[in-house]
């Protein structure tokens, strides 16, 4: 299970909140992506590192990019469509999409951000079965 997968890498690994996502998709749905393309999710934990957009949401995003697009995103028919469905499916779980915002509501002692990125690797999971 997404979720279960995403948590090992947050909790027991110490990953950020989109690397943990996109981790968790790469071992779930078999991806293929190398260590390399993995630490490209790296900057965008703690939403960018500013508050910007949820990191757990970007690796959502980064995940079903590597689904979805065969050559490039511009060529891809529905492709934006998709992103902003998952993006939707995704705020309307947690009422937003900003950083910021989540942490100042789901932020805990011990466990950081870990609702959020089980919340985000579920609104994946169902978007996905939705989709497939």
């Amino acid at each position: 299970m997404l979720r279960e997968t995403a948590k090992k890498y947050y909790l027991e690994q110490n990953y950020n909140c989109a690397e943990s996502v996109l981790r968790a998709a790469n071992e779930e749905y078999g991806l293929g992506l190398d260590e390399g393309a993995l630490k490209l999710m790296a900057g965008f934990g703690g939403g960018m590192g500013c508050g910007g957009v949820c990191g757990a949401l970007s690796g959502g995003i980064a995940a079903l990019s590597k689904l979805r697009v065969s050559d490039r995103a511009h060529t891809t028919p529905g492709f934006s469509g998709e992103c902003a469905g998952l993006v939707a499916a995704f705020e309307e779980k947690v009422g937003s999409c900003q950083c910021s915002e989540l942490k100042a509501r789901f932020f805990r002692e011990g466990t950081r951000c870990l609702d959020t990125v089980e919340i985000g690797c579920q609104a994946l999971e169902e978007y996905l079965g939705k989709k497939e």
